[in-house]
């Protein structure tokens, strides 16, 4: 396969998502952007203007890529599918996650691509990623711009990335690193049921014990997402938490017993 077929068939699985955007001309511009490295999957969660004028004026000829958009109302639903979701963030948050060079994301991006899916993920303009969004992410992107004056403009940021992901694409194809599975990775979807199912578990098996569970679940979400879990092992997972709650439901039967 050559260079540009495998390009090609790289930039279909990666997808760009704008959160919350304020501004239409923003997202016409960031369709520029990712058009002029070869990507046309853009993806919106709740625009605050789109369709609009200005998008398309921004757009400069990029139209194709704002006609083919997708709109949802959320996040989750906009990366559901996905096998890997970047964050791209301006500054340290309290969510912990993997931080990443848009070089280093790049290249992790396209490895995961060969799996399915890829997402990633830029905030509004204004306040960037909610902390509850990134927990959404596998990993965080950070730009490494001055930090007297660190904030990109959406676009801009946008252009960074797809610049990074094309210039990786074009030195060839990356290699996944470490022992290949022969499962596919979990998507994120299965990853946010998985993590429904733990926080239930431990709740039914009294684990906080006066500990705050959502410390204890940012944890424990960042030791699972680090991990990369595939579909086989979110199975295991689960079938291990469904074992958990039904020796709790019977422990607390035999307690209740006379």
């Amino acid at each position: 396969m050559s260079n540009d077929e495998i390009s090609s068939c790289a930039s279909n699985d990666i997808r760009f998502v704008l959160v919350r955007t304020s501004h239409p001309g923003n997202i016409g511009a960031a369709a520029r952007a990712i058009r002029t490295m070869g990507f046309a999957r853009l993806a919106l969660v709740a625009p605050h203007r789109f369709p609009h004028p200005d998008a398309v004026a921004m757009a400069s000829g990029a139209t194709g890529v704002l006609d083919d958009a997708t709109v949802t109302p959320t996040l989750v639903d906009a990366v559901s599918d996905c096998t890997l979701v970047l964050g791209c963030t301006a500054r340290a948050r309290a969510v912990q996650l993997e931080e990443l060079s848009p070089r280093e994301a790049a290249s992790r991006a396209l490895a995961a691509s060969a799996h399915g899916p890829v997402a990633i993920v830029f905030g509004n303009e204004r306040t960037g990623l909610e902390n509850d969004e990134l927990m959404s992410c596998h990993a965080a992107v950070r730009i490494p711009s001055v930090e007297d004056f660190p904030s990109l403009n959406l676009a801009q940021a946008v252009q960074v990335l797809a610049y990074e992901l094309r210039r990786t694409m074009l030195e060839g194809a990356p290699q996944s690193a470490g022992e290949a599975k022969s499962d596919p990775p979990a998507t994120a979807e299965q990853l946010e049921h998985l993590f429904g199912h733990l926080a239930q578990m431990l709740d039914d098996i009294d684990f906080h014990k006066g500990r705050s569970p959502v410390t204890i679940m940012k944890r424990l979400r960042r030791l699972f997402l680090h991990a990369a879990l595939d579909q086989r092992e979110v199975r295991i997972l689960r079938g291990i938490f469904d074992d958990a709650q039904r020796m709790a439901r019977l422990a607390k039967t035999t307690d209740r017993s006379p």
